[in-house]
């Protein structure tokens, strides 16, 4: 009979998620949308969380391979946390069956930092509750060599389902979505973060 003592298997360390708001609109809706998602992500094991605001982030339009001494300063100051995360969640309206300006500047501004990593999306918007703007978004983070998350939560007539005080009136489906998509980032997130470790990505 073998004795000898088994080792207890350690907890994976915390994912790192950046979660990337994306509207800078006038008015906008998506802070209502990123509180409700940081605090059902708060209750999820696992995972650790960092708010990147593209109105915030202010990052210049023009692409350039030598941006100047502002806009790199600017651009390394969100480029630091994109690349220190594991996983991504965005947060996407749908303007005109597409996704805004300022979130394809972000990830256009950005290549390695999304590589081997996967990416989650929550969307808003009427009656399709920001889904064209995902579909649209699966394209492009293809091109960025990234997995993306399979399940989302979306929001269809975002603006009547939370209350002045930004709470959700009837959380339960939403609340369940969010957790199944939790899961599969978590899941996603651990894997890939374990594989670059073993191997570096050479996309």
């Amino acid at each position: 009979m073998n004795t000898t003592p088994v080792s207890p298997v350690s907890a994976p360390a915390p994912l790192n998620v950046a979660v990337i708001l994306g509207s800078n609109r006038t008015g906008r809706f998506g802070p209502v949308i990123a509180d409700w998602f940081l605090g059902r992500a708060a209750r999820h094991p696992g995972i650790e969380t960092d708010l990147v605001d593209v109105a915030e982030a202010d990052l210049p339009t023009a692409l350039s391979f030598s941006p100047g001494p502002e806009e790199a300063s600017r651009l390394e100051a969100v480029s630091t946390r994109l690349a220190a995360a594991d996983a991504f969640v965005v947060i996407t309206p749908e303007y005109n069956h597409s996704f805004p300006a300022p979130l394809k500047n972000l990830i256009d501004w950005h290549r390695e930092e999304w590589q081997a990593k996967p990416v989650a999306f929550v969307s808003y918007g009427g009656v399709s509750g920001g889904l064209r703007a995902v579909e649209q978004l699966r394209q492009v983070f293809a091109e960025q060599h990234t997995v993306t998350v399979r399940d989302t939560v979306s929001f269809h007539n975002a603006g009547a389902l939370f209350d002045d005080e930004g709470r959700h009136r009837d959380p339960a489906d939403a609340d369940a979505a969010a957790k199944t998509m939790l899961d599969q980032l978590v899941w996603w997130g651990t894997a890939l973060r374990d594989a670059r470790i073993l191997r570096p990505y050479g996309g």
